[in-house]
């Protein structure tokens, strides 16, 4: 170095330690979409539904029908039912529009044979030319998940209140995505069914009005689904017990 009259000596430092091993990441796996709930395991089956599996295998059907089943889970999933219990769409049951609410039914796919025994919990569908709406654990079993859809026959064993008489009925109509056409039916129906108790509320999927005649007598729910005019929306016959 310049200016420096004896040289400098070296200093030792040990070498750097080596890098840390860098690993490649695992292969992400893809998510199911949210509205899908992914496969799982079959759920199992609890003490009552044991109990409701060996009634229906030693009984047979006091009524049946076929038609068209969807399945439903979200976003109703975790909210209150019709029957005033929290739906969980992991368990077993369906949505029925006129059933008593509590009967036993097996459902079975007219294409594929695949059946499964549950309690009606829930009201529904609400959309044309369906009959019943399965949870995401019956809609497995039943064969229906995947699809979406599929033509079954349902077998009723047991129903706590006649299935063909009595009963409180109402007719719902929507869903309407806007809150103020809802309100709009309700003051126009308020006006044409005086005896009527026409009210507006909402659910997951949009807003609803529903008609209670007075009483809640089928007869006079039947002759006011059948008055309603297609503007005013689709009328669902509904019953409330």
């Amino acid at each position: 170095m310049v200016g420096c009259g004896h040289k400098q000596q070296a200093v030792y430092a040990p070498p750097p330690p080596p890098p840390p091993a860098i690993h490649a990441p695992a292969p992400s796996v893809a998510q199911a979409p949210s509205s899908v709930p992914p496969v799982t395991n079959p759920p199992t089956p609890s003490t009552e539904e044991t109990a409701d599996e060996t009634f229906v295998e030693s009984h047979t059907p006091i009524y049946s029908e076929t038609g068209m089943a969807s399945w439903y889970g979200p976003p109703y999933h975790n909210h209150r039912g019709a029957n005033g219990q929290i739906f969980d769409q992991n368990a077993m049951s369906a949505a029925h529009r006129t059933l008593p609410m509590g009967s036993l039914v097996r459902v079975t796919n007219l294409q594929t044979g695949q059946a499964a025994v549950m309690r009606i919990t829930d009201r529904g569908p609400f959309v044309p030319d369906r009959v019943l709406d399965l949870s995401v654990a019956s809609a497995k079993i039943v064969g229906v998940w995947r699809p979406g859809t599929a033509q079954v026959r349902i077998d009723v064993y047991e129903a706590p209140k006649p299935i063909d008489e009595g009963g409180r009925w109402c007719v719902q109509i929507g869903a309407f995505s806007k809150e103020k056409e809802a309100v709009k039916l309700e003051e126009h129906l308020e006006r044409k069914y005086h005896t009527a108790n026409v009210i507006e509320f909402t659910g997951p999927t949009g807003h609803w009005v529903r008609i209670r005649p007075m009483n809640d007598d089928k007869d006079r729910a039947v002759e006011i689904a059948k008055e309603l005019k297609p503007e005013e929306g689709e009328a669902y016959l509904v019953r409330l017990d």
